[in-house]
């Protein structure tokens, strides 16, 4: 549903733009000053759970005026509504009239999700349950390369979301993998320019390495260069020996036993070669950033096993119910966008940094990175006009204690406000066996919280953090009053990951809903992979460089001469050895 006017026109808003500025130079201490001595405490007032997820917005620079005129916001923008349509699979994605329906696949087999005429619940557990029989035959040792020796390592060929969600997951939940299986090794390759995957086919057998192909279109030009070049990879190395004698070996097994392919286009898999049986089907109405859910999660099921991988699911699911049924006042993924919101359009904070402080978490910032600015990187409405409000900040992060020692000079002494989300679980390290090696790590843990909500507290209250009877030189001044939420997990599980991922979700879609703009397009990508075939249609034919702006041809001429060069080169050093 879009707005009848813009956003920014109506009365909510309006009444949130003049609070702002009252508030711009309200210093965060002072809000914790002022419900200290109102009998308050802001933790309890600002912090929720759900789902095994503590989220605390107290540091967050707003009164009790501003969240409820946020919450007024989102009830203006219809958000109530928009979250009634966007689970019930109605077309939200109006530029390309279709549903959104990534919850749909974390749905229990039980549930009934009926969507014009079709209940979509069967068809998600089919590929479930088909992704479970060869998660199964993969563990014990039954799928077997063309050679008869068990696959061992899967290199999954993905680009963007169909690299960046398995990797993430499989990183996070590495100390889930299942007992008493043989072992899989998942690795992952998305460069274009091979540079992954090379190293890859240096290290890996070819007689136990299968490849997943990942591609909602079957078109991307980044997954299918690497998968000609594992395709030519496997079959030089295993249809003929050194000596160019035949093995008992033809194409056909080879394609067969080394490649499984993940799309919504199975006649292009099949054209490919990938056989029907190793085909998993991705819907249209899954979005590449949002589908690590179903078929794509495949390289996630691999290595944590079906039960962790349905874990998973059921996590995810238990925020959506939350994001459902939950008042918008106790709404964990409303919360934290109409954080943001307030940040980015009424308080001009353009920056937002990710920042995990557990290790398994290193690719969630890269992770969140292309949900937000994939999602809610717009400047155009749902009516097609130019927004007169900003919309998605610039998001980047990195592991909260490295970070410590790379930019967080910027967030305490910069000269510019970001907002920051740290991230940790409560406890670690239980399942740890040695009592000794435990207690150290433990210890170790303990540490890096201390470190976490330290920094929070540092951007908070700046120099008044700080027991310092004598006068700091400006140089040393904190000014503090940089907004940031803490997200804590009971502990980091299939489960509580799944709610964490879904809450960012959920999280980009009420910003969206009350930005009048559609999270599940990407017309801008788009248009960059039409110029890219352009440009290298140019490149490799030498013909059209007229075309061209003056830049582009000083760039393609740059690399024609050194292609020109190295073709000399090479004849050179070919006569001479001649």
């Amino acid at each position: 549903m879009s707005h009848p006017s813009p956003i920014d026109q109506q009365p909510a808003w309006q009444a949130l733009d003049a609070h702002a500025r009252e508030m711009r130079d309200v210093h965060l201490r002072e809000l914790f000053q002022d419900a200290t001595a109102a009998g308050h405490e802001r933790y309890t007032l600002y912090s929720r759970r759900a789902a095994g997820l503590t989220l605390d917005l107290s540091k967050q620079r707003w009164s009790d005026e501003t969240h409820t005129r946020l919450l007024a916001l989102a009830r203006e923008a219809g958000v109530p509504e928009a979250i009634s349509r966007l689970l019930a699979g109605e077309r939200v994605n109006q530029s390309e009239d279709r549903p959104a329906l990534h919850t749909a696949l974390r749905l229990p087999a039980d549930a009934h999700l009926e969507v014009e005429g079709q209940n979509l619940v069967p068809a998600v557990h089919e590929t479930l349950d088909r992704m479970e029989a060869m998660v199964d035959k993969f563990l014990a040792g039954q799928w077997r390369g063309a050679t008869g020796k068990a696959i061992s390592d899967v290199v999954n060929l993905g680009v963007g979301g169909s690299d960046l969600g398995p990797l993430m997951v499989t990183h996070a939940l590495a100390d889930y993998r299942p007992d008493g299986v043989h072992e899989i090794n998942v690795h992952f390759a998305s460069t274009m320019d091979g540079s992954q995957l090379a190293d890859y086919l240096t290290r890996l057998n070819p007689e136990t390495t299968l490849f997943v192909l990942s591609s909602k279109s079957f078109t991307t030009i980044d997954t299918l260069s690497n998968a000609r070049t594992a395709r030519d990879w496997l079959l030089g190395r295993l249809v003929h020996n050194d000596h160019e004698e035949p093995h008992a070996i033809d194409r056909a097994l080879v394609m067969r036993q080394h490649f499984i392919g993940v799309s919504a286009s199975p006649g292009k898999m099949a054209e490919w070669g990938i056989a029907p049986a190793n085909q998993l089907e991705f819907w249209e109405w899954v979005g590449g950033r949002y589908s690590l859910w179903g078929a794509i999660g495949l390289p996630i099921a691999l290595m944590v096993g079906m039960p962790n991988f349905r874990a998973l699911l059921g996590g995810a699911h238990a925020m959506d119910r939350h994001f459902q049924e939950a008042p918008l006042e106790d709404n964990l993924p409303v919360l934290l966008g109409l954080a943001g919101i307030w940040n980015v359009n009424f308080l001009d904070i353009r920056a937002h940094s990710i920042l995990p402080y557990d290790g398994r978490l290193e690719y969630f910032a890269s992770y969140l990175e292309q949900l937000e600015m994939e999602s809610n990187g717009k400047s155009v409405t749902n009516e097609g006009e130019m927004t007169a409000y900003s919309t998605c900040p610039v998001l980047w992060g990195q592991l909260g204690p490295n970070a410590q020692h790379a930019f967080y000079q910027l967030l305490h002494q910069g000269t510019q406000s970001v907002e920051c989300d740290f991230i940790a679980p409560l406890r670690r390290y239980d399942r740890v066996e040695n009592d000794d090696t435990r207690a150290h790590l433990k210890a170790q843990h303990r540490l890096t919280l201390a470190n976490c909500f330290a920094q929070s507290r540092l951007l908070m209250l700046g120099d008044d953090a700080i027991e310092d009877d004598g006068p700091r030189p400006s140089h040393k001044r904190y000014r503090g009053n940089q907004p940031s939420s803490t997200v804590l997990l009971d502990r980091l599980t299939p489960h509580t990951l799944g709610a964490l991922i879904a809450l960012y979700e959920h999280k980009v879609f009420v910003q969206a809903t009350i930005w009048d703009i559609n999270p599940f397009d990407q017309w801008g990508v788009e248009l960059g992979k039409q110029i890219a075939g352009e440009t290298e249609r140019i490149l490799g034919s030498r013909e059209g460089l007229e075309t061209m702006d003056d830049s582009s041809r000083g760039l393609i001429e740059a690399l024609w001469d050194a292609e020109d060069q190295a073709s000399k080169e090479a004849a050179t050093s070919s006569a001479g050895q001649s």
